[in-house]
Protein backbone atom coordinates (compact mmCIF):
# COMPACT_ATOMS: atom_id res chain seq x y z
CA UNK A 1 0.00 0.00 0.00
CA UNK A 2 1.17 3.55 -0.82
CA UNK A 3 1.52 5.53 2.42
CA UNK A 4 0.68 8.90 0.84
CA UNK A 5 -2.04 8.05 -1.66
CA UNK A 6 -3.42 11.58 -2.07
CA UNK A 7 -2.83 11.54 -5.85
CA UNK A 8 -4.68 8.23 -6.26
CA UNK A 9 -7.56 9.48 -4.12
CA UNK A 10 -7.78 12.69 -6.15
CA UNK A 11 -8.00 10.63 -9.35
CA UNK A 12 -10.85 8.61 -7.81
CA UNK A 13 -12.68 11.86 -7.11
CA UNK A 14 -12.58 11.53 -3.31
CA UNK A 15 -13.23 14.61 -1.22
CA UNK A 16 -9.93 16.06 0.03
CA UNK A 17 -8.88 18.89 2.34
CA UNK A 18 -6.06 19.86 -0.03
CA UNK A 19 -5.10 18.72 -3.51
CA UNK A 20 -2.01 16.57 -4.19
CA UNK A 21 0.90 18.36 -5.83
CA UNK A 22 3.63 17.41 -8.29
CA UNK A 23 5.25 19.38 -11.12
CA UNK A 24 5.81 18.44 -14.71
CA UNK A 25 9.59 18.12 -15.22
CA UNK A 26 10.10 18.22 -11.46
CA UNK A 27 12.99 15.75 -11.91
CA UNK A 28 15.24 18.07 -13.78
CA UNK A 29 16.90 21.10 -15.05
CA UNK A 30 16.18 23.68 -12.31
CA UNK A 31 17.85 21.60 -9.57
CA UNK A 32 21.59 22.07 -8.87
CA UNK A 33 22.04 18.34 -8.21
CA UNK A 34 20.49 17.60 -11.62
CA UNK A 35 22.80 20.14 -13.29
CA UNK A 36 25.81 18.41 -11.70
CA UNK A 37 24.81 15.14 -13.41
CA UNK A 38 23.93 16.92 -16.65
CA UNK A 39 27.46 18.32 -16.79
CA UNK A 40 28.92 14.81 -16.47
CA UNK A 41 26.60 12.75 -18.71
CA UNK A 42 24.78 13.52 -21.94
CA UNK A 43 20.99 13.49 -22.03
CA UNK A 44 20.27 10.01 -23.38
CA UNK A 45 23.04 8.49 -21.24
CA UNK A 46 21.08 9.78 -18.23
CA UNK A 47 17.87 8.31 -19.63
CA UNK A 48 19.47 4.96 -20.50
CA UNK A 49 21.45 4.40 -17.30
CA UNK A 50 18.99 3.02 -14.73
CA UNK A 51 21.00 4.23 -11.71
CA UNK A 52 21.17 7.79 -13.08
CA UNK A 53 17.50 7.89 -14.11
CA UNK A 54 16.43 6.60 -10.68
CA UNK A 55 18.68 9.11 -8.89
CA UNK A 56 17.27 12.01 -10.93
CA UNK A 57 13.70 10.81 -10.28
CA UNK A 58 14.14 10.95 -6.51
CA UNK A 59 16.18 14.18 -6.31
CA UNK A 60 13.12 16.46 -5.99
CA UNK A 61 11.48 13.99 -3.57
CA UNK A 62 14.40 14.42 -1.17
CA UNK A 63 14.01 18.20 -1.30
CA UNK A 64 10.26 18.81 -1.35
CA UNK A 65 7.06 17.39 0.19
CA UNK A 66 5.75 16.21 -3.19
CA UNK A 67 2.83 13.79 -3.46
CA UNK A 68 4.19 11.86 -6.45
CA UNK A 69 7.40 11.04 -8.31
CA UNK A 70 7.57 10.89 -12.10
CA UNK A 71 10.16 8.61 -13.65
CA UNK A 72 12.98 10.50 -15.35
CA UNK A 73 12.92 9.58 -19.03
CA UNK A 74 11.90 11.15 -22.32
CA UNK A 75 9.05 10.70 -24.79
CA UNK A 76 11.62 10.04 -27.54
CA UNK A 77 12.74 6.72 -26.07
CA UNK A 78 9.72 5.14 -27.80
CA UNK A 79 10.67 6.20 -31.37
CA UNK A 80 14.31 5.36 -30.55
CA UNK A 81 13.16 1.84 -29.70
CA UNK A 82 11.36 1.77 -33.05
CA UNK A 83 14.66 2.36 -34.88
CA UNK A 84 14.58 6.16 -35.14
CA UNK A 85 18.01 7.34 -34.11
CA UNK A 86 17.14 10.47 -32.15
CA UNK A 87 19.90 12.42 -30.47
CA UNK A 88 19.80 15.54 -28.28
CA UNK A 89 21.86 18.21 -30.05
CA UNK A 90 23.20 21.04 -27.88
CA UNK A 91 21.44 24.29 -28.74
CA UNK A 92 19.01 22.47 -31.05
CA UNK A 93 17.18 19.87 -28.94
CA UNK A 94 15.78 16.65 -30.42
CA UNK A 95 17.41 15.78 -33.74
CA UNK A 96 16.74 12.97 -36.21
CA UNK A 97 19.22 12.80 -39.09
CA UNK A 98 16.87 10.83 -41.35
CA UNK A 99 13.27 11.90 -40.66
CA UNK A 100 10.29 9.79 -41.71
CA UNK A 101 9.00 11.27 -44.97
CA UNK A 102 7.59 8.46 -47.16
CA UNK A 103 5.28 5.46 -46.99
CA UNK A 104 8.36 3.27 -47.49
CA UNK A 105 10.00 4.87 -44.44
CA UNK A 106 6.92 4.02 -42.37
CA UNK A 107 6.75 0.44 -43.71
CA UNK A 108 10.40 -0.06 -42.71
CA UNK A 109 9.70 0.72 -39.04
CA UNK A 110 9.89 -2.59 -37.17
CA UNK A 111 7.49 -4.01 -34.60
CA UNK A 112 9.66 -4.17 -31.49
CA UNK A 113 9.80 -6.02 -28.20
CA UNK A 114 9.52 -3.17 -25.70
CA UNK A 115 11.03 -5.17 -22.86
CA UNK A 116 14.12 -5.85 -24.92
CA UNK A 117 14.48 -2.35 -26.40
CA UNK A 118 13.40 -0.34 -23.35
CA UNK A 119 14.59 -2.56 -20.53
CA UNK A 120 16.65 0.32 -19.13
CA UNK A 121 13.44 2.28 -18.37
CA UNK A 122 11.96 -0.66 -16.47
CA UNK A 123 15.22 -1.19 -14.58
CA UNK A 124 15.17 2.50 -13.58
CA UNK A 125 11.59 2.08 -12.36
CA UNK A 126 12.52 -0.97 -10.28
CA UNK A 127 15.34 0.98 -8.61
CA UNK A 128 13.08 4.00 -8.07
CA UNK A 129 10.32 1.90 -6.48
CA UNK A 130 12.85 0.56 -3.96
CA UNK A 131 14.03 4.08 -3.18
CA UNK A 132 10.48 5.43 -2.79
CA UNK A 133 9.64 2.54 -0.45
CA UNK A 134 5.88 2.87 -1.10
CA UNK A 135 5.84 6.39 0.37
CA UNK A 136 4.34 8.06 -2.70
CA UNK A 137 3.04 6.91 -6.10
CA UNK A 138 5.27 6.69 -9.16
CA UNK A 139 4.02 8.17 -12.43
CA UNK A 140 5.04 6.62 -15.74
CA UNK A 141 4.50 8.47 -19.01
CA UNK A 142 4.68 8.48 -22.78
CA UNK A 143 4.20 11.01 -25.56
CA UNK A 144 1.03 10.92 -27.61
CA UNK A 145 1.33 9.27 -31.04
CA UNK A 146 0.74 12.65 -32.74
CA UNK A 147 3.49 14.35 -30.71
CA UNK A 148 5.92 11.52 -31.53
CA UNK A 149 4.95 11.77 -35.22
CA UNK A 150 5.73 15.50 -35.13
CA UNK A 151 9.34 14.83 -34.10
CA UNK A 152 9.70 11.75 -36.33
CA UNK A 153 8.60 13.56 -39.49
CA UNK A 154 9.94 17.05 -38.76
CA UNK A 155 13.24 15.60 -37.50
CA UNK A 156 13.55 18.31 -34.85
CA UNK A 157 11.49 20.70 -32.74
CA UNK A 158 9.48 23.37 -34.54
CA UNK A 159 7.25 26.37 -33.87
CA UNK A 160 4.63 25.17 -36.37
CA UNK A 161 5.43 21.53 -37.32
CA UNK A 162 4.31 22.37 -40.86
CA UNK A 163 6.37 19.51 -42.38
CA UNK A 164 4.67 17.02 -40.04
CA UNK A 165 1.24 18.50 -40.74
CA UNK A 166 1.72 18.50 -44.50
CA UNK A 167 2.86 14.83 -44.30
CA UNK A 168 -0.48 13.99 -42.61
CA UNK A 169 -2.54 16.01 -45.08
CA UNK A 170 -0.72 14.89 -48.26
CA UNK A 171 0.04 11.29 -47.24
CA UNK A 172 -2.77 10.29 -44.86
CA UNK A 173 -2.26 6.55 -45.47
CA UNK A 174 1.39 6.76 -44.40
CA UNK A 175 0.51 9.08 -41.50
CA UNK A 176 -2.13 6.75 -40.09
CA UNK A 177 0.14 3.74 -40.52
CA UNK A 178 2.84 5.56 -38.57
CA UNK A 179 0.36 6.64 -35.85
CA UNK A 180 -0.89 3.06 -35.65
CA UNK A 181 2.64 1.68 -35.14
CA UNK A 182 3.44 4.30 -32.49
CA UNK A 183 0.13 3.64 -30.72
CA UNK A 184 0.67 -0.11 -30.45
CA UNK A 185 4.26 0.29 -29.27
CA UNK A 186 3.13 2.88 -26.71
CA UNK A 187 0.41 0.62 -25.33
CA UNK A 188 2.92 -2.23 -24.92
CA UNK A 189 5.46 0.15 -23.36
CA UNK A 190 3.00 1.59 -20.83
CA UNK A 191 1.47 -1.73 -19.80
CA UNK A 192 4.98 -2.97 -19.07
CA UNK A 193 5.61 0.20 -17.03
CA UNK A 194 2.61 -0.71 -14.89
CA UNK A 195 4.11 -4.17 -14.35
CA UNK A 196 7.24 -2.40 -13.08
CA UNK A 197 5.38 -0.32 -10.54
CA UNK A 198 3.82 2.72 -12.25
CA UNK A 199 0.79 3.67 -10.14
CA UNK A 200 -0.46 6.29 -12.62
CA UNK A 201 0.24 6.84 -16.31
CA UNK A 202 0.33 10.25 -18.00
CA UNK A 203 0.14 10.83 -21.75
CA UNK A 204 1.76 14.06 -22.95
CA UNK A 205 0.26 15.54 -26.11
CA UNK A 206 2.65 18.48 -26.27
CA UNK A 207 1.79 19.47 -29.85
CA UNK A 208 -1.93 18.67 -29.98
CA UNK A 209 -2.73 22.39 -29.95
CA UNK A 210 -1.05 22.71 -33.38
CA UNK A 211 -4.07 21.01 -34.96
CA UNK A 212 -7.55 22.28 -35.74
CA UNK A 213 -10.33 20.55 -33.76
CA UNK A 214 -11.28 18.34 -36.76
CA UNK A 215 -7.65 17.39 -37.47
CA UNK A 216 -7.08 16.79 -33.75
CA UNK A 217 -9.88 14.21 -33.80
CA UNK A 218 -8.38 12.48 -36.81
CA UNK A 219 -4.65 12.56 -36.09
CA UNK A 220 -4.38 12.73 -32.32
CA UNK A 221 -7.32 12.11 -30.05
CA UNK A 222 -8.51 8.80 -31.51
CA UNK A 223 -5.03 7.32 -30.97
CA UNK A 224 -4.73 8.72 -27.45
CA UNK A 225 -8.14 7.26 -26.64
CA UNK A 226 -7.00 3.82 -27.80
CA UNK A 227 -4.08 4.02 -25.36
CA UNK A 228 -6.35 5.27 -22.55
CA UNK A 229 -8.84 2.44 -23.17
CA UNK A 230 -6.13 -0.20 -22.77
CA UNK A 231 -4.03 1.27 -19.96
CA UNK A 232 -6.97 2.46 -17.83
CA UNK A 233 -7.92 -1.21 -17.36
CA UNK A 234 -4.97 -1.51 -14.96
CA UNK A 235 -4.13 1.99 -13.55
CA UNK A 236 -5.56 5.51 -13.66
CA UNK A 237 -4.50 7.52 -16.71
CA UNK A 238 -4.17 11.28 -17.07
CA UNK A 239 -3.97 13.05 -20.41
CA UNK A 240 -2.21 16.40 -20.75
CA UNK A 241 -2.87 17.94 -24.16
CA UNK A 242 -1.31 21.40 -24.33
CA UNK A 243 -3.44 24.01 -26.07
CA UNK A 244 -6.36 21.60 -26.51
CA UNK A 245 -9.06 23.26 -24.42
CA UNK A 246 -11.37 22.74 -27.44
CA UNK A 247 -11.20 18.96 -26.91
CA UNK A 248 -11.92 18.92 -23.16
CA UNK A 249 -15.61 18.12 -23.62
CA UNK A 250 -14.76 15.07 -25.75
CA UNK A 251 -11.93 14.01 -23.42
CA UNK A 252 -14.34 14.14 -20.48
CA UNK A 253 -16.28 11.25 -22.08
CA UNK A 254 -13.17 9.03 -22.20
CA UNK A 255 -11.88 6.53 -19.66
CA UNK A 256 -9.12 8.92 -18.53
CA UNK A 257 -9.25 9.59 -14.78
CA UNK A 258 -7.54 12.98 -15.07
CA UNK A 259 -7.16 15.74 -17.63
CA UNK A 260 -4.29 18.21 -17.53
CA UNK A 261 -4.99 21.82 -18.50
CA UNK A 262 -2.57 24.59 -19.41
CA UNK A 263 -2.64 28.19 -18.16
CA UNK A 264 -4.70 29.55 -21.09
CA UNK A 265 -8.00 28.43 -19.56
CA UNK A 266 -9.68 29.41 -16.29
CA UNK A 267 -10.60 26.79 -13.67
CA UNK A 268 -14.25 27.75 -14.15
CA UNK A 269 -14.21 27.10 -17.90
CA UNK A 270 -12.21 23.88 -17.51
CA UNK A 271 -14.84 22.59 -15.07
CA UNK A 272 -17.61 23.74 -17.38
CA UNK A 273 -16.15 22.07 -20.49
CA UNK A 274 -15.57 18.78 -18.63
CA UNK A 275 -18.91 18.85 -16.81
CA UNK A 276 -16.98 18.19 -13.59
CA UNK A 277 -16.74 14.53 -14.72
CA UNK A 278 -12.95 14.35 -14.42
CA UNK A 279 -10.17 15.22 -12.03
CA UNK A 280 -8.37 18.24 -13.48
CA UNK A 281 -4.64 18.85 -13.21
CA UNK A 282 -2.74 22.10 -13.64
CA UNK A 283 -2.58 24.93 -14.54
CA UNK A 284 -0.03 27.36 -13.09
CA UNK A 285 1.90 29.23 -15.78
CA UNK A 286 5.52 27.97 -15.41
CA UNK A 287 6.79 31.51 -16.10
CA UNK A 288 4.88 32.68 -13.03
CA UNK A 289 7.42 30.72 -10.96
CA UNK A 290 9.74 33.61 -11.79
CA UNK A 291 7.56 35.88 -9.60
CA UNK A 292 8.46 36.42 -5.94
CA UNK A 293 7.75 33.52 -3.53
CA UNK A 294 5.06 35.67 -1.88
CA UNK A 295 3.28 36.27 -5.21
CA UNK A 296 3.56 32.58 -6.09
CA UNK A 297 1.94 31.54 -2.81
CA UNK A 298 -0.90 34.04 -3.26
CA UNK A 299 -1.52 32.88 -6.85
CA UNK A 300 -1.41 29.19 -5.89
CA UNK A 301 -4.08 29.81 -3.27
CA UNK A 302 -6.24 31.56 -5.87
CA UNK A 303 -5.70 28.65 -8.29
CA UNK A 304 -6.82 26.06 -5.73
CA UNK A 305 -9.77 28.24 -4.69
CA UNK A 306 -10.75 28.26 -8.37
CA UNK A 307 -10.49 24.52 -8.97
CA UNK A 308 -11.54 23.35 -5.48
CA UNK A 309 -9.82 20.63 -3.49
CA UNK A 310 -11.85 17.70 -4.86
CA UNK A 311 -11.14 16.23 -8.32
CA UNK A 312 -8.06 18.41 -8.57
CA UNK A 313 -4.27 17.92 -8.74
CA UNK A 314 -2.11 21.03 -8.34
CA UNK A 315 0.52 21.26 -11.05
CA UNK A 316 2.01 23.58 -13.63
CA UNK A 317 0.42 24.23 -17.01
CA UNK A 318 3.57 22.84 -18.70
CA UNK A 319 7.07 21.74 -17.61
CA UNK A 320 9.10 23.76 -15.11
CA UNK A 321 11.56 26.16 -16.75
CA UNK A 322 15.33 25.71 -16.22
CA UNK A 323 15.79 29.24 -14.85
CA UNK A 324 13.30 28.91 -11.98
CA UNK A 325 14.97 29.47 -8.58
CA UNK A 326 14.72 26.39 -6.33
CA UNK A 327 13.11 28.48 -3.56
CA UNK A 328 10.33 29.50 -5.97
CA UNK A 329 9.58 25.87 -6.82
CA UNK A 330 9.52 25.23 -3.09
CA UNK A 331 7.11 28.15 -2.55
CA UNK A 332 4.74 26.62 -5.13
CA UNK A 333 4.81 23.16 -3.54
CA UNK A 334 4.50 24.41 0.04
CA UNK A 335 1.60 26.70 -0.87
CA UNK A 336 -0.33 23.59 -1.97
CA UNK A 337 0.73 21.43 0.98
CA UNK A 338 -0.24 24.19 3.46
CA UNK A 339 -3.48 25.14 1.68
CA UNK A 340 -6.44 25.93 3.90
CA UNK A 341 -9.91 26.83 2.71
CA UNK A 342 -11.04 30.27 3.90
Amino acid sequence: MIKNDLLLRALKGEELQRPPVWMMRQAGRYLPEFIALRDKYDFFTRCQTPELAAEITVQPIRRFPLDAAIIFSDILVVPQAMGMDFEMKPGVGPWLENPIRTLQDVENIPVVDVEEELGYVYAAMDLTKKELDNNIPLIGFAGSPWTILCYAVEGRGSKSFDIAKSFCFKKPVAAHMLLEKITQTTIDYLLKKVEHGANVIQIFDSWGGMLSPADYDEFSWKYIERIVDEVSKVVPVTVFAKGCWFALEKMADSKASGLGVDWTITPKLARQFTGNKKTLQGNFDPSRLLSTPETIQKMVKEMIDGFGTTKYIANLGHGILPNVPVENAQAFIEAVVNYKKD
